[in-house]
């Protein structure tokens, strides 16, 4: 909203010399300025004549001071040998209004008379350059020396605190108006209405204007209408503005913009239409503000050739109409035709903003167009927006979504000042990119740097942690999001579920789950997923039924949960039906990984042929996951011809995988094809293909301990082996015996137990029973699935040693309990 500036204009209606009908002609109409200009009298001159003398002398002074003419206007006032308070008035608000306040005091503090005039011309420009504190000195001062403020005054305090956010200084305000009784005067009330408003305090603007009587002036319903539309209350702006025409109050130019971005908000087209064409019939349809709205409640509303038509018939190219199209052909994936508009703006020569080129750049990274982008970060460069902090976060964003994560830390690195988007476009850039480990890295930084993270920023971490499954970091993550006093986030919810429950937390995962206010499709699929993951079959199907029962609808990735737990829990007729109901109740077309779980499903419940046919028949090309799920199954079930087959495929799509050469070799031993199985290692020989080294990891006092199989480079590696030798004699005595099959072959037997003693998930535990408080659980992760000797041996360790075990391998969770394992020993 815009109030009234307190300046010459106002002044003459104070004059309190001089005839009033000279000086209301005098005002009325321009003149032309001479360089000579009577300024003394004479002796003996007529009163009328000095009086005459002294209006034009006054005269000349405004003019020079409205337009901008300062310095010849204090030469002027200076060779003056008679002023009256409207001189000193005039050259005090001229000083005052373009920012020479220093001047302004100065002139101030020597004139003779100081009326409330005075005063306002002098708050009034602290109050236009929001020099708060100065501002309200002079309002007590004013007070304090006799002068009552006035509803200029008012005026100009509280449009400072609107467009300074000063709500407290505000209220403080409204209670002098309350106990001076401006409380019913128009222009004050609408002042207060605009800074509640501004200060996002609707309710308390809402009441003000509901309060007063039935005839409000245009201006008062037009901050009205402004506040809901900057409040988020679009439905409220909409209906205000609607009463203000029934109350026959007419529309301006600052009330249809309001109205428009409204419309935009709540994507109310037709509305805004109907507006578009009142507009017309009201006359400002070549308003460049009301142009400008227009162009973007259009692009917003999805009417990109409406937009277009707007901003086609205007009579000038306003840049920020034009970004308002190009944002809007953004969000709309019309990415070509915002290309098209950016050149076009250059060819016209208009003049970019720091608003023009991230919207460009945007289309950059849908395209991912790197050496158009690279020309336009260089025309960045040339045109000076490279200090620009909302242009450099764009730039960031940009190459972090082209996957140039290089690039983006260097624009990030040289970034003289960095805010929060800053910190979150290369943060979510290295989650997006699986840099974990630097994303993680970069958010304690940005702790370090006294940067508060928001909620994009901690669902990014969560994510990370949970993909590098670092329960304590993504726990203390958890724990300062409670402390920081941030409102709860879907988005932050969602990544706490899954974060727990890719760390084996499913109760945790659960208890998140129920403490949700809201819930989407990604919070039922991530704890459904996280079930099936954690062996939890019964309670991963009976949260779907429960999930369809609450009116959400599942999506692609829920099916691949909800398979998944099929075919681990060999639900044969479940998993048909879930599959069958993805296309006919669902309209979701199966993809590779839907085809993989039930190939898995049929296979592991010995139903090869019915599993070849399902293949043969995809809508889709197989992928790798597929031909693996096939492999598994056919070594489990010793189907060599079609083992065949699958292996040979993966060998074309996954050539330097090792699994399939592995797998196929020890299904020709398995069926005593021994030159086959040695073919097969020397052809995997030749190619330099070589089996992946197994890893174990564990996460002890927030920091992950790796080991290799036979590894010797830990610090306690002494206490560790010893720790393995305790471990095997008590595990032998309680009935185990090794599995020698999974041992290395080219050594004797005793050497093949020690092998198999020294994997690496053995090696993880030993260490968690030596680091870990007694009951704790001891959680260990491992690259590759499990090998069946270390999944026994595990099933003992926790019976003799009482110990909860969570072991997360490749393919899920198992969770061991006193001997016994969430898997049923099928994985």
């Amino acid at each position: 909203m815009v109030f009234p500036v307190i300046g010459a204009a106002q002044l003459p209606m104070f004059c309190s010399h001089g005839d009033s009908r000279q000086v209301a002609s005098t005002f009325g109409a321009p003149c032309k300025l001479k360089r000579t200009h009577l300024v003394s009298f004479s002796v003996g001159e007529s009163p009328t004549r000095i009086r005459r003398l002294k209006i034009d002398s006054n005269r000349v002074l405004n003019e020079l001071s409205k337009s901008g003419r300062i310095n010849e206007a204090r030469k002027l006032f200076d060779k003056m040998s008679e002023r009256d308070e409207f001189t000193w008035n005039t050259l005090i608000a001229a000083y005052a209004a373009s920012g020479k306040l220093t001047e302004a005091m100065e002139l101030f503090k020597e004139t003779p008379i100081k009326s409330s005039v005075t005063w306002n011309s002098l708050i009034s420009g602290y109050c236009q350059h929001g020099m708060e504190t100065e501002a309200f000195d002079l309002f007590s001062r004013m007070q304090v020396e006799g002068q009552r403020p006035n509803q200029y005054t008012m005026g100009s305090i509280l449009r400072l605190c609107s467009t300074s956010g000063l709500l407290r200084r505000g209220k403080q305000v409204h209670g002098y108006v309350i106990k001076t009784q401006f409380e019913s005067n128009d222009y004050v009330v609408t002042g207060l209405v605009d800074m509640y408003a501004k200060c996002n305090c609707i309710s308390e603007a809402e009441s003000l204007f509901k309060m007063m009587p039935d005839k409000k002036n245009h201006v008062m319903w037009t901050a009205m209408v402004s506040g809901y539309s900057q409040n988020g209350e679009a439905f409220k702006a909409i209906k205000c503005y609607r009463d203000m025409v029934v109350e026959g109050v007419a529309s301006n130019q600052f009330t249809f913009p309001s109205v428009l971005t409204a419309c935009a908000a709540v994507q109310a087209g037709n509305f805004g239409a109907q507006m578009h064409s009142f507009i017309v019939r009201s006359g400002f349809e070549a308003n460049v503000f009301v142009q400008s709205a227009l162009v973007d409640m259009y692009a917003k509303c999805q009417d990109l050739d409406s937009a277009m038509k707007v901003l086609e018939n205007m009579k000038v190219d306003d840049v920020v109409s034009w970004n308002s199209m190009l944002v809007g052909c953004v969000r709309l994936g019309c990415e070509e035709d915002a290309l098209s508009l950016f050149r076009n703006m250059r060819a016209r020569d208009m003049k970019l903003d720091n608003f023009t080129y991230p919207s460009v750049l945007n289309c950059f990274a849908s395209m991912q167009d790197v050496n158009n982008a690279m020309s336009v970060h260089c025309l960045i460069i040339k045109t000076g927006f490279e200090a620009s902090k909302l242009v450099n976060n764009a730039l960031v964003d940009m190459y972090a979504k082209q996957g140039n994560m290089d690039c983006a830390f260097q624009v990030f690195n040289h970034m003289p000042n960095k805010d929060v988007v800053s910190w979150t476009s290369l943060l979510t850039g290295y989650a997006r990119n699986n840099r974990h480990e630097e994303a993680l890295k970069l958010f304690c930084d940005m702790r370090l740097a006294g940067v508060y993270p928001d909620h994009i920023v901690l669902a990014s971490v969560l994510s990370a942690c949970a993909e590098l499954t670092l329960l304590e970091f993504g726990q203390q993550v958890h724990a300062n999001f409670v402390k920081s006093g941030l409102r709860s986030s879907i988005s932050v919810d969602n990544s706490l579920v899954t974060v727990y429950a890719k760390c084996g937390c499913i109760d945790d995962a659960s208890r998140v789950f129920d403490s949700m206010q809201s819930r989407d499709v990604i919070s039922w699929t991530a704890l459904i997923v996280g079930y099936a993951q954690n062996g939890k079959v019964r309670d991963s199907v009976r949260f779907y039924d429960q999930m369809v029962a609450s009116g959400t609808k599942p999506d692609f990735i829920t099916f691949i949960g909800l398979l998944f737990a099929c075919s681990h829990a060999g639900l044969l007729e479940r998993g048909r039906s879930y599959f069958a109901s993805m296309e006919k109740v669902y309209g979701i077309k199966p993809g590779p990984e839907h085809y993989a779980c039930m190939i898995d499903l049929l296979g592991r419940s010995g139903k090869l042929v019915e599993a070849d046919t399902l293949l043969n028949q995809m809508d889709v090309e197989p992928d790798a996951a597929v031909w693996k799920a096939l492999l598994a199954a056919c070594r489990v079930h010793g189907n060599l011809e079609l083992g065949e087959r699958a292996a040979k495929n993966l060998f074309e799509l996954e050539p330097t995988n090792a699994v399939p050469y592995i797998m196929l070799s020890n299904m020709y031993s398995a069926a005593g094809k021994w030159e086959d199985a040695a073919r097969i290692r020397r052809t995997m020989k030749s190619r330099g293909i070589s089996k992946e080294p197994g890893c174990s990891w564990i996460e002890v006092n927030s920091k992950v301990h790796n080991f290799m199989s036979e590894d010797r480079g830990h610090p306690r590696t002494t206490e560790i082996y010893s720790k393995i030798a305790e471990i095997m004699v008590s595990i032998k005595e309680a009935g185990y015996e090794p599995d020698i099959s999974f041992a290395v072959h080219n050594m004797d037997e005793e050497g093949k137990e020690l092998g198999l003693a020294y994997h690496s998930e053995k090696l993880a535990v030993a260490f968690g029973l030596l680091s870990l408080p007694p009951g704790a659980p001891i959680r260990i992760f491992k690259n590759l699935r499990v090998c069946g000797d270390c999944h026994t041996a595990m099933k003992y360790i926790s019976r003799v040693y009482h110990r909860h075990i969570i072991l997360r391998d490749s393919n899920c969770f198992h969770h061991l309990k006193e001997g016994q394992c969430s898997c049923g020993d099928y994985w």
